[in-house]
């Protein structure tokens, strides 16, 4: 039990840590989006890789994941990146994980599952609560940042559900970072061409602890525990993962907690949770 809980701990801190991560690297101006994004995901693929080729003798089954899994999971990184040019850490994390959430309950819905009254109001006060973090104030976020995280959210919520009848979701996983190199080549073609490419190598690092630990080592942990809870419990853990983002992004980042993102936050989170409570009570 005590191990269970610790790995939980560890993965939380993982999927927090990649907010904290990119924001402070491009806050700092130390790297530009696309070149993280590439290394994120070429060190991610290096590491996920080495780590199924240690756990089946070097022998690795380059037939798992698929493309339209690897689009989704570029469309998430790249957009996560080019959001959090604007975005506060705790901001982008709650729109992040709002969008994701909403995404999976909403495909369920146009997919014919039917929502009780509980449900619903959980799901319109989660909304509400998305959109009074986009009321114009002195401390409201960049819109065009917002939409760029809630498109990453929406990219990560199919990313999720396209892994769910995964029979090895960490030779899939592997595999998806694999063939997402394709779409980051494109990527650096693009920005190479006519952007300015800006890399440290403070940013360099950064980029690689992103890729390799608290997205490749994270998501091996998460696979690794998810097995042992439901899915239910899995849905409310990550329920922390704004919050630690929020106390990441003033630690590392010296950002500030508006009364505007507390407010947020418990309108999202909470209707999250109403959502995932209504649920277990009807199954």
């Amino acid at each position: 039990m005590l191990k269970k809980l610790l790995l939980i701990t560890i993965a939380l801190l993982a999927f927090a840590g990649n907010s904290v991560l990119c924001r402070y690297a491009l806050k700092g101006d130390v790297i530009d989006a696309s070149s993280f994004t590439a290394i994120r995901l070429i060190s991610g693929a290096v590491f996920l890789i080495g780590l199924v080729a240690c756990k089946n003798s070097f022998n690795v089954n380059w037939k798992g994941g698929s493309w339209l899994s690897a689009f989704w999971l570029f469309l998430y990184a790249a957009a996560f990146s080019f959001a959090y040019i604007t975005l506060k850490t705790g901001i982008g994390a709650l729109i992040l994980f709002g969008a994701v959430q909403v995404t999976m309950i909403l495909v369920g819905l146009f997919g014919g599952k039917q929502l009780q009254l509980m449900e619903w109001f959980g799901l319109i006060l989660a909304f509400s609560g998305l959109a009074y973090l986009l009321i114009p104030s002195s401390t409201s976020p960049s819109l065009i940042g917002c939409l760029l995280m809630a498109i990453s959210g929406v990219a990560w919520g199919f990313y999720t559900l396209a892994g769910k009848g995964s029979v090895n979701p960490l030779v899939d996983t592997a595999n998806n970072f694999l063939k997402t190199m394709p779409f980051v080549l494109l990527l650096v073609a693009i920005f190479i061409n006519f952007y300015d490419i800006k890399m440290t190598s403070d940013g360099v690092m950064l980029a690689i602890v992103s890729g390799a630990i608290t997205s490749g080592l994270g998501y091996a942990i998460w696979y690794s525990v998810l097995d042992t809870i439901s899915i239910t419990q899995a849905a409310v853990i990550q329920l922390t993962v704004p919050i630690i983002a929020a106390f990441g992004g003033v630690t590392f980042s010296s950002e500030a907690i508006t009364m505007q993102l507390v407010v947020s936050s418990l309108l999202v989170l909470g209707g999250v949770f109403i959502v995932v409570a209504a649920k277990k009570n009807k199954t």
